[in-house]
């Protein structure tokens, strides 16, 4: 199984498919508004600005299962994101990461890369980084900033 064979509700309520982005390097990451790595928005955005045009997507997944930081629905989570951080990348709809109720697509992605909890996700703002194959290559703890994966993501860009 790749990251493509998973589908995911946007934060505007459709259903899309993940083989959109096939060919693409993504970072997918959990997402809250109202946590201390929230201002990693302005970078995951910054990243997106600099490598989208040479095939990086980012998908950003609010969850509210790590201290209740993101208690709003979509369309808040949404208008929060934009207005106080610039985000234009994509958005999909509140998810759970961890437990029976987590989404199918994080329970790949923690399968592939277990972390320091064997598997659950520590908090708000892990990231994955997955490969134009749909490969999960690596996974980053919130306190990593997105600038420090420049590296990682051109290696995986070619450029």
């Amino acid at each position: 199984m790749s990251v493509f064979d998973y589908t995911a509700i946007t934060i505007e309520g459709e259903e899309k498919s993940l083989t959109a982005y096939e060919g693409k390097v993504m970072l997918i990451v959990n997402t809250a508004s109202e946590c201390g790595f929230t201002p990693q928005l302005k970078g995951l955005q910054k990243l997106y600005d600099h490598y989208h045009e040479q095939g990086l997507e980012i998908l950003g997944f609010p969850s509210n299962q790590f201290g209740n930081q993101e208690p709003g629905t979509d369309s808040e989570i949404a208008s929060i994101c934009q207005r106080n951080y610039g985000v234009t990348f994509p958005m999909f709809s509140k998810v759970d990461v961890n437990g029976e109720n987590a989404h199918p697509l994080f329970k790949h992605l923690t399968a592939e890369k277990k972390g320091f909890l064997g598997g659950q996700i520590k908090w708000n703002f892990t990231k994955f980084l997955v490969d134009k194959d749909g490969n999960v290559v690596d996974r980053f703890a919130p306190q990593k900033k997105p600038e420090s994966l420049e590296k990682d993501i051109e290696k995986l860009l070619n450029v």
